[in-house]
């Protein structure tokens, strides 16, 4: 109630673009979650850094939502202050005569950026065709796809300090991309603009390109489930978690968390409530349509525990929590 009342307090731009009490069910893909005690929408940079000085005024938690595909909301929702840019300016010039720099905004859907870049003859992100998300979030977890990265293309970004009062153009050593990994997820800055290197080519080659993107999204689509999911739920082992090695590649651990859960049976079999473990892909979680964020949090843990139960290591979710007050996985 406090909160509601320095919100009310609060003229000019903030009565325009602060909302309260805002479902955010409809916003992930999970189609699970509570209600955003406050929300905002941010057309532009400056909105963006007004809707963060607002935040930091009323000493209001910070969770920046993208597409919503990486997320899983507690059913209590979050007390704090969502924004969800829709800073969606795409635009592209000249690097050199072989290659052209593509700005987009943290609120672009990578699609569409993808889109855009093959429309004007220049290739290389279609090689991540097909996964969900905007730029901001794709930035933020380091999007990848077989042996490509979005780090491979990305060249700078501009991006905000937490309190909204800086605004700075960073390249990307600033930016720490790891595997599903930036330095962005330490909160302290928010990024507003990211700025990719592209290779110009002939139409016929953009032609070809474009072809591979339909080809990728094809392959998704028949290996992946494409809608109330979040994905991989769980990250793939860092090298040092386990000891299994390879077959016939002694010097290769088995990293892939998926190898794990397809030996435990649970593809397709396991369920809790109306989350289910996929059919086509043993480490991706579905709402079969009415599934809580609880089902989804208890479902992980039993795949935990029967994973901790037959190789002694426990997979640990890569998705984004938004206001549990409590850790709702085994450690």
């Amino acid at each position: 109630m406090l909160i509601k009342n320095l919100m009310l307090k609060e003229k000019g731009m903030c009565d325009n673009i602060i909302q309260s009490n805002v479902p955010l069910k409809d916003k992930n893909w999970f189609k699970t979650g509570g209600n955003a005690a406050f929300y905002a929408a941010p057309k532009t940079e400056t909105e963006f850094c007004q809707t963060l000085q607002y935040a930091q005024r009323n000493n209001l938690e910070i969770f920046v939502l993208g597409k919503g595909a990486n997320v899983l909301i507690s059913d209590d929702g979050f007390d704090g202050l969502v924004i969800h840019p829709h800073i969606n300016d795409i635009w592209h010039e000249d690097a050199d005569s072989n290659y052209a720099l593509v700005h987009a905004g943290a609120g672009a859907d990578m699609d569409h950026v993808i889109e855009y870049c093959l429309e004007h003859n220049l290739v290389g992100l279609e090689e991540l065709s097909g996964i969900p998300g905007t730029v901001g979030g794709s930035v933020c977890m380091n999007t990848h796809y077989f042996q490509f990265s979005l780090s491979d293309f990305l060249v700078q970004a501009t991006i905000v300090d937490k309190a909204g009062t800086t605004s700075q153009t960073v390249d990307k050593n600033w930016l720490q991309l790891g595997y599903d990994t930036s330095q962005l997820m330490s909160q302290t800055h928010y990024l507003t603009h990211a700025t990719f290197k592209l290779k110009k080519v002939s139409p016929n080659e953009a032609a070809f390109a474009k072809g591979r993107k339909t080809e990728i999204i094809r392959h998704r689509v028949a290996r992946y489930p494409s809608k109330n999911t979040c994905g991989s739920f769980f990250r793939n082992f860092f090298d040092h978690e386990v000891t299994l090695p390879i077959a016939g590649q002694p010097n290769k651990k088995m990293i892939y968390v998926a190898y794990y859960l397809d030996n435990i049976g649970v593809k397709g079999h396991l369920t809790v409530g109306d989350a289910a473990v996929s059919h086509q892909h043993a480490n991706m979680i579905i709402n079969k349509g009415n599934a809580t964020s609880s089902d989804i949090a208890n479902l992980a843990k039993e795949m935990q525990t029967l994973v901790k139960k037959n190789f002694n290591i426990v997979p640990q979710p890569e998705c984004q929590l938004i206001g549990f007050k409590e850790y709702p996985f085994v450690r």
